[in-house]
């Protein structure tokens, strides 16, 4: 419940259908007696905008250009990019592991940029905390599964291997 302020016009007369840009309605808290007066510490009901995320400012000054601005994400995107590209060409043997393990790498990257800077820009999408454990989780998994995909793993991990035979066969 908030109470509208009233502008006053030319004529002196307030106008109860017009807020001036400077008026600032006080907030009202409905308590157990009835509407208590002033302001109060308690949050809003319901939220009109989102806050930005810890670290969700730019990464570089304002000067700077955008691309510039935006570093921490465009160097993780660059380097999954170049993982899928290299995934997608088959330009060698082996390629879908080392791309997918760059892929991986981009993330755990992103991670470690989360975690070291203060301000990521784009990067920042939750909390740190929150961000953190999923590009860390996700990009170690991605690492994890590529050095173990079939033929010729590079990573032996005996217990996954009866795991996965279990629940095959």
């Amino acid at each position: 419940m908030t109470s509208r302020v009233g502008a006053v016009g030319a004529s002196g007369a307030e106008n109860p259908d017009v807020e001036p840009a400077d008026s600032v309605a006080p907030v009202v808290a409905e308590t157990p007696d009835g509407p208590a007066q002033g302001r109060t510490r308690r949050p809003a009901a319901m939220t009109t905008d989102t806050a930005r995320p810890e670290g969700g400012g730019r990464a570089a000054s304002g000067g700077a250009s955008a691309p510039a601005r935006q570093w921490p994400l465009l160097t993780v995107l660059a380097l999954a990019a170049l993982g899928l590209f290299i995934v997608g060409t088959d330009l060698f043997a082996q390629s879908f592991r080392v791309g997918a393990i760059l892929v991986g790498v981009a993330l755990l990257t992103g991670a470690a940029l989360r975690r070291a800077l203060p301000s990521v820009g784009m990067l920042a999408v939750r909390s740190r905390f929150t961000d953190l454990v999923t590009y860390g989780v996700m990009g170690g998994l991605i690492v994890l599964l590529a050095l173990m995909v079939q033929p010729d793993p590079w990573l032996k991990i005996p217990f996954l291997e009866d795991i996965l035979h279990l629940t095959v066969t």
